[in-house]
């Protein structure tokens, strides 16, 4: 196996890479050597790529425009290499009013973020138009430079499966992951980094003209908002940060901890579901919803689902599951539930099952190369910011210490990963030991990034304050949930910058989200912004 990359330090490349508080005085403009990003002209153009461009087409009848910024791939070597980072922009229209650009990210890790403008500016209202709404697709993603490492399949995260010989295969899938990667792109992939791209941000914030910017960031974007404020002290305005994780648990087995929210998830949704069995006939009881489940990934352990054109094997199935437990709201249940209904006929070997539109896009982002850059990118990201070597069989006794509790989200959660494989990250972790007002909104039953992390990162930050939605099951709030508790506080604080004065506990109704979606009508091909991916994107 190659060693990992060397890299270079110049004397202003030194000093480039360790922008912070002791490089970057509150006074400079920009960082030793970086000057021609800081300064450059943003030239923007339409959004829309061609007629098929559905995002592009809908920004631009926003009044949106996009553009390209040009960052360089190293920035300890400011003048080597470059890359486009891809923005979008929709302006101000209250310009007396003007608070200034608020930069958006949609988690993932590798979630693009070019449309958050449309879905973000809904939700803040008459608020929107006090700021520059700015989507950016980070560095490697989406309309950014991309990188894709040819993988077969586009989803990193799996399960064990259900013996050591299926561990076994897992392990050898993660290692071709990485071999793929560190053939195809192993020049890049020291530079795919969160670091990296809070750098990329403070280069955006430059270009834009402004001295601070406000940032709203859901799930890993909580992170990538706390390594920014760590990096860039005094940069930002109005930080508001939903589904927060705990940085000090951000690791290759990000999902590690997140089994206990997700088996809930799975028995509050059979609760659900046997309460509509008239329509799903899945079982009358959670019980015997829960027992259809397992009869399903028994199945497939046996044999892979046929699926339509699709293949799904043990690894896989518990995705598809997981995939659909990152919320309580009635929608997204009926999915889980329609999606079920398909692989129990799977399992009984009907050979005319099939799946529809939203359970064949996944299948094929899973299964497929269809997926290849979106799951190239996010592992190369967490990688190439934790990379670390445990040991192979330490995975596997994390997987069989969870297994009996959370048969379903243990082996998934405890996997090993493609990172297991991949050369040691370029830097350290980013330590955060810093204070910053911002917003935190959690719900107490988020399956993806536990509440936990809210609380950690809300007593560390004594000068923020935390919205909580007891009881609720939802992975990212604001927005998306329907509270309109969590909402007022968010647009509130983003209106007038003043944070609430103590913390505060939402009620969790849904609101208008409940109800046509709900009562047991399944709507499975209603819109989501749910990830296809059990990363913590939304």
């Amino acid at each position: 196996m190659r060693t990992t990359t060397r890299i270079r330090m110049t004397v202003a490349g030194a000093a480039a890479l360790a922008i912070g508080a002791a490089a970057l005085p509150a006074a400079a403009t920009e960082p030793v050597g970086l000057g021609r990003y800081y300064a450059q002209r943003i030239d923007w153009h339409d959004c829309a790529l061609g007629p098929d461009d559905t995002t592009g087409r809908k920004l631009d009848a926003a009044g949106a425009r996009c553009a390209d910024l040009t960052v360089p791939l190293d920035y300890t070597d400011p003048g080597g290499r470059t890359i486009t980072v891809a923005l979008s922009r929709l302006p101000a229209t209250d310009p007396a009013h003007r608070v200034g650009p608020l930069l958006l990210n949609d988690g993932g890790p590798g979630g693009p973020s070019l449309g958050m403008p449309l879905t973000v500016g809904a939700a803040m209202g008459k608020v929107a138009r006090k700021y520059d709404l700015i989507g950016m697709d980070p560095r490697f993603v989406g309309r950014s430079t991309p990188l894709d490492c040819g993988w077969d399949i586009g989803q990193p995260v799996f399960s064990a499966g259900h013996d050591r010989a299926s561990f076994k295969r897992s392990v050898a899938l993660q290692r071709d992951l990485a071999e793929r990667c560190r053939r195809t792109n192993g020049d890049v992939l020291p530079y795919v980094t969160t670091r990296n791209t809070a750098r990329d941000m403070d280069v955006v914030r430059a270009a834009l003209g402004a001295k601070r910017i406000s940032y709203l960031g859901y799930s890993y974007g909580s992170y990538l908002g706390e390594v920014y404020t760590q990096m860039f002290p005094g940069r930002t305005d109005r930080v508001v940060l939903d589904g927060v994780i705990d940085p000090g648990r951000y690791s290759p087995t990000l999902l590690a901890g997140t089994e206990p929210a997700n088996e809930r998830s799975l028995r509050a949704w059979a609760a659900w579901t046997a309460a509509r069995d008239a329509w799903y006939g899945l079982g009358d009881t959670a019980g015997a919803v829960l027992a259809t489940v397992d009869r399903i990934q028994r199945a497939a352990a046996e044999e892979p689902l046929r699926v339509g054109d699709f293949r799904v094997d043990e690894h896989f199935v518990p995705v598809v599951f997981f995939a659909g437990l990152a919320s309580d709201l009635d929608e997204r249940r009926a999915r889980l539930a329609t999606t079920t209904q398909v692989l129990a006929r799977a399992a009984d070997r009907d050979p005319a099952v099939r799946p529809g539109p939203e359970l064949a896009e996944l299948l094929e982002f899973m299964t497929t190369k269809a997926g290849s850059q979106v799951g190239s990118v996010q592992t190369a990201i967490i990688c190439g910011d934790v990379a670390e070597r445990r040991g192979i069989d330490s995975y596997w006794r994390a997987v069989q210490a969870s297994r009996v509790a959370y048969p379903l989200a243990g082996p998934l959660a405890n996997n090993i990963s493609a990172c297991e494989f991949w050369d040691r990250p370029a830097e350290a972790p980013t330590v955060l030991d810093n204070d910053v007002p911002a917003l935190l909104v959690s719900a107490t039953g988020d399956p993806r990034t536990i509440h936990a992390g809210a609380v950690r990162i809300r007593d560390q930050w004594s000068r923020s304050r935390l919205i909580t939605l007891p009881g609720a099951i939802q992975h990212g709030v604001y927005g998306e949930y329907g509270n309109a508790c969590a909402d007022r506080q968010v647009n509130v604080y983003l209106d007038t910058g003043k944070l609430p004065s103590r913390d505060l506990t939402c009620d969790s109704a849904r609101n208008a989200l409940e109800g046509a979606a709900g009562r047991g009508h399944p709507t499975a091909d209603a819109p989501s912004r749910q990830a296809p991916t059990t990363s913590t994107q939304k």
